[in-house]
C-alpha cells in the first residue's frame, strides 16, 4: 500500500480520543472524531466528518447527519422532562452541517408527540440554546445563546431567534421570520415577520433578512401589501383576521403571500401581539 493510500485510509477511519467513551453499538461513519472526555452512547448514529470537540455527551436513540460540529458541554438525546414521558423508545434526528455550541441542550421527542425532534441541516445554535421534545427545526436557523424552544415549537427555514427569548410549546414560527432578543413568544409567528418585545408583538416584515436572501423589491412590496391588508390596515369591513386571510389567500397570485395568508388560517394558538378589532 502507498504512503498516499494509507493516509487516506487513516483519515477516513473514526477518531476517537483515548479520554472518550463509545459505548458498543455505538456507529461512527468515516471521519468522525470524538474528542477527549466526550461520552457517546450505545444507541448514537454519527455521521461522516461529524466532529466531537471535547466533554461532549450524546445518548438515546439520537443520529446525527454529516459535518456537524459539537463543542464542549453540548448534551444531546437525554430524556425529555415531561413529565408524561415514561422512557419509551423516542429518537432525536440531527440533519447535516449543523453548528452546535457551547452547553446546547436537545431532548428525544415523546410518544404523545410523535416520537421523534427533528433538527434539520445548517443551523446554528449559539451557546445555551435548548431544543426541547418534540420540536421540528428546518434548516439554515439561527438560535441565539440561551434562547429555549419548548416542546413541540416549530421553526420554519430559515428562522431566526434572539437571545434569551422563550418560545412557548406548540408554537409555530414561519420562514423567514426573525425574533428579537429577550422576547416571549406564546403565540404563533407569521413568515417573513419581525417580532420583538418582552412579550412579543409584531414590528413589520423582516425586510433586512428578506433583502439578505434576495427578495425582489417587487416581491417584498407584495408582502408588505398583504401584511398591512392582514394585520395593520382595515378594508372598511367588519371582516376577522382569519376572514381576511381567506379573502387574500383566494385573491394572491404570488406563492409567498399565499403561505402568509395558509399560516393563518393553520393556526391554533393564534397570531402573536395581534388583537381581533
Amino acid at each position: 500500500m502507498t504512503l498516499k493510500k494509507a493516509a487516506a485510509k487513516a483519515a477516513a477511519k473514526p477518531s476517537v480520543h483515548p479520554t472518550a467513551v463509545v459505548e458498543s453499538g455505538a456507529k461512527l461513519a468515516a471521519g468522525v472524531s470524538v474528542g477527549p472526555f466526550c461520552t457517546v452512547g450505545a444507541g448514537v448514529v454519527l455521521g461522516a466528518g461529524t466532529k466531537l470537540v471535547s466533554h461532549v455527551v450524546i445518548t438515546g436513540a439520537t443520529t446525527l447527519g454529516k459535518d456537524n460540529i459539537v463543542y464542549p458541554f453540548a448534551s444531546l438525546g437525554q430524556p425529555s422532562p415531561d413529565r408524561k414521558f415514561k422512557g419509551e423508545k423516542t429518537t432525536l434526528l440531527i440533519g447535516d452541517n449543523n453548528d452546535i455550541r457551547e452547553g446546547v441542550t436537545m431532548h428525544v421527542g415523546t410518544a404523545l408527540g410523535g416520537g421523534t425532534t427533528v433538527v434539520g441541516s445548517d443551523n446554528l445554535f449559539m451557546a445555551g440554546s435548548h431544543v426541547a421534545h418534540d420540536c421540528l427545526v428546518g434548516d439554515r436557523c439561527i438560535v441565539a445563546n440561551y434562547a429555549q424552544l419548548a416542546g413541540h415549537v416549530e421553526l420554519a427555514d430559515d428562522v431566526n431567534i434572539g437571545g434569551l427569548s422563550g418560545i412557548h410549546q406548540r408554537v409555530r414560527i414561519g420562514q423567514f421570520a426573525i425574533v428579537g432578543g429577550h422576547t416571549a413568544v406564546d403565540q404563533d409567528v407569521p413568515p417573513y415577520a419581525s417580532v420583538a418585545g418582552k412579550r412579543a408583538n409584531l414590528k413589520g416584515l423582516n425586510l433586512i433578512g428578506l433583502r439578505r436572501r434576495g427578495f425582489e423589491n417587487a416581491l417584498l412590496r407584495q408582502l408588505e401589501e398583504a401584511y398591512d391588508y392582514l394585520f395593520v390596515a382595515s378594508d372598511g369591513t367588519a371582516l376577522s383576521l382569519q376572514e381576511r386571510a381567506r379573502k387574500l389567500q383566494r385573491s394572491a397570485k404570488q406563492a409567498d403571500v399565499k403561505s402568509l395568508a395558509a399560516f393563518v388560517l393553520g393556526s391554533q394558538r393564534g397570531i402573536t401581539g395581534f388583537a381581533e378589532e
